[in-house]
C-alpha cells in the first residue's frame, strides 16, 4: 500500500518596508546606475521636485515615503500597496492640495498659502516658543471684498521606527542587479507616535478656538495613515464639522514616479477625530495581566 505524501507548505513571502521614494523617484523604476548616484548624493546639494522655487530636500536621506517589499519565490522583489508618505513636503506636488483645499473650504479656485503663522500666546503676552502647537502651519486666504476668507491647515505625514535608512543605503551605492534590493532591516511605519502623539495634540489645541472663531481645520494625510485609524464617526455636512480630512493617495509609477491625487474629503467633529485617532479597543484585564506576566516571566522586568 503506498504512502501518501502530504503536500509541502509553501513558505510565505517575506514583506520588509523600505524607500520607495528617494528624491521623488519611484525606487522601482531606477536603473542600478541612478540608484547609485542617488543614494550617494548630499541632500543638500539635490532640489525638492515638490517645493517651489528650486528649494532643496531637507530630509537627510532624501527618502520621501516608504513602501512595502516583498520577496517571493526566486528571490523577486516587488514592492505591494501605497506608498506611506514620510516627508510633509511630499504632500506639495504641484500645489494640487492646496487648489482641493481651496475649492472645498474657500470656494475659491486658488488661494494664497500663509505659512507659519502664530496662534498662541503666553499669559505674559510673549509667544509660545514650542512651535509645535504655538503656530497653525499653513493658512489658506481668498480676499473677498476685502475681508479675509480663510482656514487652516496642517499636513501629517508618518513617522517610522526600527533599523535606520544608511544600511539601505549602504547596499544601493553598489547595487548592480536589474530588481530592486529588498530592505535589510526590519522596520514600520509609526502610526501611533504620528496620529496619537502628533497629530492629536495639535487639534485639540488648535480646533476649539478655530471653531469658536467659526473657521475650519483641513487635515492633509494620506490613504495609508487614514485606513491605520480607528472608525471615526462621519458628520454628514461640512456645516457641522470641526474637520475635514483631505486623503490623498498615490497612482503609479508613471514615467519613473508616484503622482499624488485626490482620494477622499471626510468631515468630523473634534470628539469623533479624537476617538479615531486614539483607535482600537482595550483589551480585557485578563489579556493586559497575561502580557504583564509573561514579561516578568521572560525577564523584563528590572
Amino acid at each position: 500500500m503506498s504512502k501518501l505524501r502530504s503536500t509541502p507548505k509553501l513558505k510565505r513571502p517575506s514583506k520588509r518596508y523600505g524607500a520607495a521614494e528617494l528624491f521623488g523617484r519611484a525606487i522601482t523604476s531606477l536603473p542600478w546606475e541612478e540608484l547609485n548616484h542617488l543614494s550617494s548624493k548630499n541632500h543638500k546639494e539635490v532640489p525638492c521636485p515638490f517645493k517651489a522655487s528650486n528649494a532643496t530636500c531637507h530630509k537627510k536621506d532624501g527618502v520621501c515615503s516608504l513602501g512595502l517589499y516583498e520577496l517571493g519565490e526566486n528571490e523577486a522583489v516587488s514592492m505591494v500597496g501605497q506608498p506611506v508618505t514620510t516627508c510633509p513636503s511630499r504632500f506639495l506636488e504641484g500645489d494640487k492640495i492646496f487648489q482641493w483645499v481651496s475649492q472645498v473650504l474657500l470656494g475659491a479656485e486658488f488661494a494664497k498659502v500663509v505659512k507659519e503663522v502664530s496662534f498662541l500666546m503666553s499669559d505674559r503676552g510673549q509667544e509660545v516658543q514650542e512651535k509645535e502647537v504655538g503656530r497653525i502651519d499653513s493658512v489658506l486666504v481668498s480676499e473677498e471684498d476685502g475681508r479675509l476668507n480663510w482656514c487652516a491647515l496642517e499636513m501629517q505625514s508618518v513617522y517610522f521606527s526600527g533599523g535606520n535608512m544608511e544600511s539601505e543605503f549602504e547596499i544601493m551605492r553598489t547595487w548592480g542587479n536589474s530588481s530592486v534590493p529588498f530592505p535589510s532591516k526590519h522596520r514600520r511605519p509609526d502610526f501611533r507616535s504620528s496620529g496619537p502623539k502628533r497629530l492629536m495634540p495639535q487639534l485639540q489645541i488648535k480646533v476649539p478656538t478655530l471653531s469658536r472663531w467659526g473657521k475650519k481645520m483641513a487635515v492633509i494625510v494620506d490613504r495609508t495613515f487614514w485606513e491605520s485609524l480607528g472608525t471615526m464617526q462621519r458628520t454628514p455636512h461640512i456645516s457641522n464639522a470641526d474637520i475635514v480630512w483631505f486623503v490623498v493617495a498615490y497612482d503609479g509609477p508613471i514615467d519613473g514616479r508616484y503622482h499624488l491625487r485626490s482620494h477622499e474629503a471626510v468631515y468630523t467633529t473634534l470628539e469623533h477625530a479624537v476617538i479615531g485617532l486614539t483607535g482600537g479597543t482595550p483589551v480585557s484585564l485578563e489579556q493586559f495581566e497575561l502580557a504583564i506576566r509573561t514579561k516578568i516571566g521572560r525577564g523584563e522586568a528590572r
